[in-house]
């Protein structure tokens, strides 16, 4: 077992340690420029620059991660983006630290899609369920020990020093992944020259392939369209939790923490128990019970209701996280998930920026909790949608087979 699960341990230590180092860094950057500008709109700028990182890096990503060894891809961008963290403090500039952490994000955007295609090569198809289920867990294990190191951090230092303690979680994770094995190219897209053609090419790649697996691309497109709306809703958090439900600093720390404890339990839950789950039941009821647990927040009037519903939701995205990951493993040929995972990153951060705009601007027109509610109905009609969706394709390939 040891053997076997070798590579995979290697694989998750190197995504923990960079888990872990993100949310130090999001919390010292955050702390950083606030500190410098006194501005939280100069502190929101922050959360636009990695969907706009996403919207000029995905145009081409695919078509570079395709063309390349993946690992050695991977290891370069930690080693990239601790170098450059290393120089972010130093920074006295408020544009040049946004031009700084705009390029660190860039390289973020590219690492995704190198990432998915080297995990889909690397893992056998009949560990992928549980291997998802235990990055599951390593994330939420990321979402409660990097705010805590940050804290430690903190109280031993300064937010410079989180960064660079960041710089070397990127570097470490670079070591790590240099152990893990070089995977020949399943499917090559050849040594074509870069150019406009190329990228054109490359794009009505993506779309044949759309085209032809209607279903697999309807199922992503849902589940993105989810977690649109999980990142549009979750920027009225704590406008929600202290404005409409009058909670204290304090209060809603705790109902934060509770939201993590839910991811952790959920994740363990569907480690134990996820390889006897079908994928589609996963997605879709980990979907479902997501929106659900937004609509319990969203109509909750006290902290004890917005407890529950941040604990469900939390604790039913381990579920769907774990489907869609294979699903999306199962269902998408490694010789063009760089691309494919590209130009849908694309569309899912016009519709990031958008949502966000829109929500917010709701909130600020109508109510804060008209938007919440009413971003959490959307969410209900976006996950039945992809209950309909797997449904319509479990009957048609049960057609299939009598046939």
């Amino acid at each position: 077992m040891f053997r076997s699960w070798k590579y995979p341990f290697l694989l998750l230590s190197g995504i923990g340690l960079s888990n872990i180092g993100d949310w130090i860094y999001l919390i010292a950057l955050n702390l950083i420029v606030l500190e410098m500008t006194g501005s939280p709109l100069a502190v929101a700028v922050l959360y636009l620059l990695k969907p706009v990182a996403a919207l000029l890096t995905n145009v081409w990503a695919g078509s570079f991660v395709d063309r390349v060894d993946q690992r050695n891809l991977m290891i370069g961008l930690d080693v990239f983006r601790a170098i450059l963290l290393v120089f972010l403090p130093a920074m006295s500039s408020l544009p040049a630290m946004y031009g700084l952490v705009l390029i660190v994000n860039m390289a973020g955007a590219v690492f995704e899609p190198a990432s998915m295609t080297y995990v889909t090569k690397l893992i056998p198809r009949e560990k992928r369920k549980r291997f998802n289920a235990l990055r599951s867990l390593i994330d939420s294990g990321g979402f409660l020990i990097g705010p805590a190191m940050a804290g430690v951090l903190f109280i031993i230092g300064t937010p410079e020093l989180a960064i660079y303690f960041n710089a070397c979680t990127f570097f470490l994770s670079g070591i790590i992944t240099l152990w893990l094995p070089r995977l020949e190219k399943e499917t090559g897209a050849g040594k074509e020259a870069w150019s406009v053609a190329l990228l054109r090419k490359d794009w009505n790649v993506v779309r044949t392939f759309a085209k032809q697996h209607i279903f697999i691309m309807t199922v992503y497109f849902l589940f993105g369209l989810m977690m649109v709306m999980t990142a549009a809703l979750d920027s009225l958090e704590a406008a929600f939790s202290k404005e409409v439900l009058g909670l204290t600093d304090t209060a809603y720390g705790f109902l934060v923490s509770i939201a993590g404890a839910g991811i952790a339990v959920g994740a363990l839950v569907v480690t134990c128990v996820g390889k006897d789950l079908s994928t589609r039941l996963l997605l879709t009821g980990g979907g479902l019970f997501v929106a659900c647990g937004y609509l319990i927040y969203a109509c909750s009037v006290d902290f004890s209701g917005a407890a529950l519903g941040f604990f469900l939701l939390s604790f039913a995205l381990a579920f769907a996280n774990t489907g869609f990951h294979t699903f999306y493993q199962e269902s998408i040929p490694v010789g063009v998930m760089g691309r494919v995972t590209s130009v849908f990153g694309l569309l899912e951060s016009v519709l990031v920026i958008l949502a966000t705009i829109t929500i917010g601007a709701a909130a600020e027109w109508v109510s804060v909790k008209a938007a919440v509610v009413g971003g959490s109905w959307m969410m209900l009609l976006v996950t039945l949608g992809i209950a309909f969706v797997n449904r319509q394709g479990k009957e048609k390939e049960v057609d299939e087979a009598a046939v």
